[in-house]
Order: structure tokens, then sequence, then C-alpha cells
């Protein structure tokens, strides 16, 4: 991915200076807290997983390191910026006006208005207070134990996160959670790969804007496509249990996964991510 060549977002907010200690995670063994904690690897709404996760609220404090101006945010703050692009053209052009969300670069714990959370939930959308927050540590995980290396995949990751912003501009996000609350776990978790399936479909579409605008190389569809597959329910199950549970898919299939970003990359066109029309 040519990032260098894009203008950096200002919404990067880098708390790497600070460093979580102290986090006592609740609820069941720790098979338990491995299958959780990978089916939210790539963006769960985090609020109903918060609310079961007692967390000790004094995990923050800061420590000697400062925050840098490295590659990694730069790169992060390009891909961000181009987002921004992205969604601001695609709003305008449907009568609206994009509102950006601001990304936060954390290591260990964070807070949000979702609540304390450690770096183990993976990376997360906040629509409590419309910010992404990123542990860049999950790079290495999706490099190493995922294994979908490469650039692109990781911006695939931020476009993910970004799309389940556009959810809540649209209001889907609202509509799915007071849906969710209404219905059985079953149905809240069809909801829940709903969300993130059309989450993967505006990522795509951002792919499409990216591709315009000369920013993508060779080989970083299928890195983003490589990266869509090992962070599918069934891929994830199988290496964590070795069996799959689909009553239990959070974020949905490898295959749909791919389906759905390769729908919003070959389309570019935000009617045809209705993940909720039974597709």
């Amino acid at each position: 991915m040519r990032w260098r060549d894009q203008r950096q977002s200002s919404n990067v907010e880098d708390r790497r200076g600070f460093s979580g200690r102290n986090i006592a995670i609740g609820g069941g063994g720790l098979g338990t807290l491995v299958i959780i904690v990978l089916a939210l690897l790539c963006g769960q709404d985090p609020r109903t997983l918060l609310q079961q996760m007692p967390v000790d609220t004094d995990v923050q404090t800061q420590s000697q390191r400062a925050p840098q101006n490295d590659d990694v945010k730069q790169f992060v703050a390009s891909v961000l910026g181009s987002t921004e692009d992205a969604w601001s053209e695609i709003f305008q052009r449907n009568g609206s006006r994009y509102r950006q969300p601001k990304l936060v670069l954390y290591s260990d714990a964070v807070r949000s208005a979702c609540g304390t959370s450690s770096s183990s939930v993976g990376p997360f959308y906040c629509p409590g207070d419309e910010q992404l927050y990123l542990d860049t540590a999950f790079f290495r995980e999706l490099r190493d134990e995922f294994k979908a290396p490469g650039d692109f995949a990781e911006a695939y990751v931020i476009a993910h996160e970004v799309g389940h912003h556009v959810q809540n501009l649209l209001g889907t996000m609202g509509k799915v959670s007071e849906a969710q609350s209404r219905g059985s776990r079953t149905q809240a978790n069809q909801y829940s790969v709903r969300l993130e399936l059309q989450a993967d479909c505006y990522a795509g579409i951002w792919a499409k804007y990216a591709q315009g605008r000369g920013l993508i190389e060779t080989g970083d569809i299928e890195e983003a496509l490589r990266a869509a597959s090992e962070v599918g329910d069934d891929q994830i199950q199988k290496r964590a249990q070795g069996y799959v549970i689909p009553d239990s898919f959070t974020h949905g299939s490898a295959r749909d996964r791919m389906t759905w970003f390769s729908q919003g990359f070959k389309t570019g066109d935000l009617r045809q991510c209705n993940t909720f029309g039974g597709k």
C-alpha cells in the first residue's frame, strides 16, 4: 500500500505512554476467555462484553515512555486520513456530512465511554464517544498468530472499525443494539454477525476508493481477503477448540467475511452492503 503518499489524519490520539496494570477479567475459565478474546478480534461493539467483564477501575497508570511519532503511528494516521476522505466524499454525495472519528492508540489497557478494556479484546469501536481503539501490538498478532501479514491487512482492520463508525452515524448500530436486547442469545449473535459483515463491506468500499486514488499495490486486496478469512469465526474456533459452533458466531464465517468485503470493493456502493436483507 502506498500509504506514505496519503495525507495523515490529525484525529489520532497517542496514549501509548500509558500502561495498564492489575487488570482482572472475570467470568469463566481460561478456555472461555480465549474464545471470547478471539471472537472479538476485529471490532465487535464491546458494550455487551464489557458488561460481563468486571475490571479494576484503576488500571491505567502513566509510564515513563513518551508516545513517539514512529512509522506505526504515521501508517495509522495515513490510513485513517484515507478513510476520512473516502467517507466524507460518500456522505456528501448522499446529501449528508461525515463526522470524523478519533482513533486512540494505546498499550495494555484503555478507558473509553464503553468502559475499561484490556488489549486482549482487540481493536474496537465505542459508539459512546465515537472513537476507535487500537493497541498496535494486534498487528503483530495478525501477522504471527493469524498468518495474515501485510500493511493492507492492517489497513483492513482500521477500515473495518471505521465501518462501525459509519454504522453508528447511519443509525444502524443503535437499531441492532435495540433488536439484540429484545431477542434470544442466538438471535443477538445473528444480529452481531450481520453488523460485522456490513462493516467488512464498508471496508471494501473504502478499498475501492483507495484503489481509485492509486494507493493500492499488487497483492494488497489479497492481503485484506486473507485477513478477513483468518479472523472468521469458523477459523478462530477451529484453532481455539478444534470444532465449529455456528450458532455462537459473532463476526461471520471466513467465507462470508471475504464475500462481503469483496462486495464492497466490487461495487463501492453503500446500498449493496445490506447484510440485513437476507443475502
